[in-house]
């Protein structure tokens, strides 16, 4: 099959109303950022579109073409990247093109036998489902007995929900030849890190092992009563303790660290570091850090207004934290973690390790924007041993 004519043959089977999803990926070259693209279909004002998501190292965009005007995006999109696979209605397909766009296409046959559903506005489905009674949850007073989510409790299902998409996110980067070890630091009343069990160890079977860690002696309690209720074992333990202390020998495959005040935040992270984490979660808390360090006459415009000072030191603590980690070998990303009408603290840090040193441009970078605010944040100090062979 000529390059042309596989174009001609994805836009007609988008055109007609067949295609349920799509991914091109494997970009021939990395200097634009892009990573990926995404199809789905979906019905805007009547009229079948695609929509095309366009993941970057740090941003999504998403642009929706008419499904009949797809062809020359394709074209364009196909060009600068080696693959593509694709669900048809009764037909999977998959692509591979050659340095001189040379085409390898597979098909066969598909479980996918009707036209997805096109509103852009249906039901959210979540990967724990309304309707569907799960003990934790029941356990702690999100659901009733019969699987309806509580009044008043909405926000916090949606929160444990989107939480676990992270959690299913990881996966590819946990080992698959041990025990995965995880560590929840601040875990508080749970709610996530039993959402983060279950669904590791009953929904997805997968050999885990997970420790909750909060300084609250009597929440500690509390969450073990309902982990022996619920017959959960020895694979979910709750201790009393503060992350600095916790020296189990054991590695640690993933660090979840939600809402710890101010440097705890920072302190857990470097942990992370040190154990050489595949995975960091941290939704930080009360960033206060770099309120009273900033010292930028450049700034002044904005800095002069306490509120806005407040909330620029928040996203420049927790940028400064993201870029660390970069340095450090970390593909690091910040994330909405839940919509910001459900709380203020919504940001997620997701980090996974790659190893991949940092290069003297970004090193830079950050040293600039470091020095222009003045700041001299907690998490380099506590990382000086690891950061000195990247930043000197």
């Amino acid at each position: 099959m000529e390059f042309e004519e596989m174009i001609d043959a994805l836009a007609s089977r988008m055109a007609n109303g067949t295609l349920a999803k799509a991914t091109i990926s494997q970009p021939r070259s990395k200097s634009e950022g892009l990573q990926r693209i995404k199809l789905k279909p979906v019905e805007l004002r009547g009229e079948l579109h695609i929509q095309f998501e366009y993941q970057y190292e740090r941003v999504l965009k998403h642009e929706n073409v008419p499904a009949g005007e797809v062809h020359p995006v394709l074209d364009g999109l196909l060009r600068e990247f080696r693959q593509m696979q694709a669900s048809f209605i009764g037909e999977e397909v998959q692509i591979r093109l050659s340095k001189k766009l040379k085409v390898s296409w597979k098909t066969e046959q598909s479980e996918t036998t009707a036209a997805p559903n096109l509103s852009h506005n249906r039901k959210k489905q979540y990967i724990l489902e309304e309707g569907t009674p799960y003990p934790f949850l029941v356990r702690l007073g999100v659901q009733t007995e019969d699987g309806k989510v509580k009044k008043g409790k909405m926000d916090k299902f949606r929160q444990i929900n989107r939480f676990t998409e992270y959690i299913a996110d990881s996966l590819a980067h946990l080992p698959t030849d041990r025990t995965i070890r995880i560590l929840d630091f601040g875990s508080g009343k749970s709610y996530l890190t039993f959402a983060l069990y279950h669904y590791l160890r009953i929904e997805k079977e997968l050999d885990v092992r997970v420790t909750g860690l909060d300084l609250k002696k009597e929440v500690i309690e509390d969450c073990r009563q309902i982990s022996n209720d619920l017959g959960y074992g020895d694979d979910l333990e709750f201790l009393v303790g503060d992350i600095n202390d916790y020296n189990d020998e054991t590695a640690v495959d993933m660090v979840v660290t939600l809402h710890a005040c101010d440097v705890a935040t920072d302190m857990a992270l470097a942990r992370a570091v040190r154990w050489d984490a595949d995975v960091i979660l941290s939704v930080p808390c009360c960033q206060h850090e770099l309120f009273g360090q900033l010292d930028a006459p450049e700034l002044g415009v904005m800095l002069q207004h306490g509120l806005i000072k407040e909330r620029f030191a928040s996203l420049a603590t927790d940028s400064i934290r993201a870029e660390l980690l970069s340095l450090l070998g970390y593909d690091a990303q910040l994330l909405e973690f839940i919509d910001m009408a459900h709380t203020p603290k919504n940001i997620m840090i997701r980090a996974y390790k790659t190893g991949r040193t940092a290069d003297d441009v970004r090193v830079a970078r950050y040293k600039a924007f470091r020095d222009m605010l003045g700041a001299e944040p907690f998490m380099e100090r506590e990382l000086k041993k690891e950061l000195a062979p990247v930043l000197g």
